[in-house]
């Protein structure tokens, strides 16, 4: 069986780490084929206390390792440098394994060997978390944009698909085994994806892992390689309340603004349509649409309070984004992490 490397940033994450590690160590794969290795930003609210007690009564092999850029995305690249085993798997530590037999699922679409990486289909939905938490399951994404770009990667209840963009798909009966046009793939790489570790090491090197990056790299110079949507979900522990959600968007334009300023961004985000920003913003001030899809979606999944926070997720992503960008025309940095949590 091929072993499995879990990498997870860290950085103040003691409101998820207990449910996270409890849903790994209770996986039916065999633990001595996995282990954990968290990259830490700095944690001061118990989380390197806690995983230093897991390692110690784990039968599953545990490290920790200093992030001292603090980010999810350095963090990420911090643990696949240090990586031992034949996959690895960007698992963020407000990511929750649904059930005991995931790993083993996530797993099989490694037996065809033009399958390089892995990812769940789905969000996991369930009635005990956040009224933003099922809204995200709902439309498959935590940012209501990219339903209208349309390159989202995991089942969204409004359109009743995974993703938009040009694919060949052939189902194998667990997964669907995917090959992308390289013109344009989904936002593909987190929240429980699985890679080769020596695919993804032969062409990733620096400070930061951009997942989308790597993925779209590696097939612009292999078109033929193949991504397996594995028919199962992921919960993600996103985010408890409006708050958060804001500060949440904020981080993301922020990011994205000052990183693509300073040309650490390889996915070609400037193809993504500007016409269909545009109709986001309409659709956002004409609020029609809004409550149409709210409406398609609560016909599929009754949850009216999940569905009512799309008009308002949708609003907040208007704001944030478009005055983020005004100001990202006269200042150039990244978000401020002092006090950031996961």
């Amino acid at each position: 069986m091929l072993s499995i490397s879990i990498v997870t940033p860290t950085f103040n994450s003691m409101r998820t780490l207990d449910v996270y590690m409890q849903a790994i160590l209770a996986q039916d794969y065999p633990h001595d084929r996995i282990e954990i290795i968290f990259a830490d930003g700095g944690s001061t609210d118990g989380t390197l206390e806690a995983i230093q007690s897991y390692a110690g009564s784990s039968d599953i092999a545990i490290s920790v390792f200093p992030n001292p850029l603090r980010t999810g995305e350095a963090g990420k690249a911090v643990g696949v440098k240090k990586a031992r085993n034949d996959t690895i798997c960007l698992l963020d530590s407000d990511n929750i394994i649904p059930d005991e037999g995931w790993l083993s699922r996530m797993m099989e679409p490694f037996g065809e060997a033009a399958v390089i990486a892995s990812e769940p289909i789905e969000y996991t939905w369930r009635r005990q978390d956040s009224v933003i938490n099922r809204y995200c399951a709902l439309i498959g994404m935590n940012d209501p944009l990219c339903m209208f770009t349309g390159n989202y990667d995991r089942r969204c209840l409004v359109t009743g698909k995974w993703t938009e963009v040009l694919r060949e798909e052939e189902d194998r009966g667990g997964y669907l085994s995917i090959k992308f046009d390289p013109k344009m793939i989904p936002t593909i790489g987190a929240n429980g994806f699985f890679i080769r570790t020596g695919v993804l090491m032969e062409h990733f090197s620096g400070d930061y892992l951009f997942d989308i990056d790597v993925l779209w790299e590696l097939l612009q110079q292999n078109p033929e390689l193949r991504v397996a949507k594995v028919k199962t979900g992921i919960v993600h522990l996103f985010c408890p309340d409006v708050k958060t959600f804001c500060r949440k968007q904020n981080r993301r334009i922020m990011d994205f603004l000052y990183f693509s300023a300073e040309k650490g961004r390889k996915y070609p985000w400037s193809k993504v349509g500007k016409g269909k920003i545009i109709v986001f913003a309409l659709c956002c001030v004409t609020i029609v649409p809004l409550v149409l899809q709210a409406l398609i979606g609560w016909c599929r999944r009754h949850d009216a309070a999940a569905w009512a926070f799309h008009l308002l997720a949708c609003w907040i992503t208007l704001w944030i984004y478009g005055w983020g960008t005004i100001r990202g025309l006269f200042v150039k940095k990244a978000a401020d992490r002092s006090s950031w949590k996961q």
